[in-house]
């Protein structure tokens, strides 16, 4: 496995994500980081996980969610979606989970990173 891409900022719509800005909402899936359909929190669906679910079996303990400007409570279907395939989540603002990726992520953990864009 390559080593997880940084995030190295983020906010004016998009990412910079190992030296290229990516604009829009961003899915960091086993150290790969692809664009990722909701632009706003109320859009994100169970489908929008579809990629983090069909993951190698161990490739992912758990979910870290930015939810935008703000810290919001993921809705009920995408909470027992994850917990139904022994899937952890972590939820908060954009900012922090973007800070938080890269802390994570040089710990080795294996995770999904999934950030709407501010």
């Amino acid at each position: 496995m390559r080593e997880p891409p940084a995030i190295e900022s983020y906010g004016g719509g998009g990412f910079r994500v190992a030296g290229a800005w990516r604009p829009g909402s961003l899915l960091i899936l086993q150290d790969e980081p692809l664009d990722w359909r909701p632009t706003v929190f109320a859009d994100v669906s169970p489908d929008d996980f579809a990629a983090v679910l069909s993951a190698p079996r161990g490739a992912v303990e758990f979910v870290l969610l930015g939810t935008g400007r703000t810290q919001a409570l993921p809705p009920r279907a995408i909470r027992e979606l994850l917990r139904g395939a022994g899937l952890g989540l972590e939820f908060m603002a954009t900012d922090t989970a973007a800070r938080t990726h890269n802390v994570l992520a040089s710990q080795g953990r294996l995770f999904a990173t999934a950030l709407i864009a501010v």
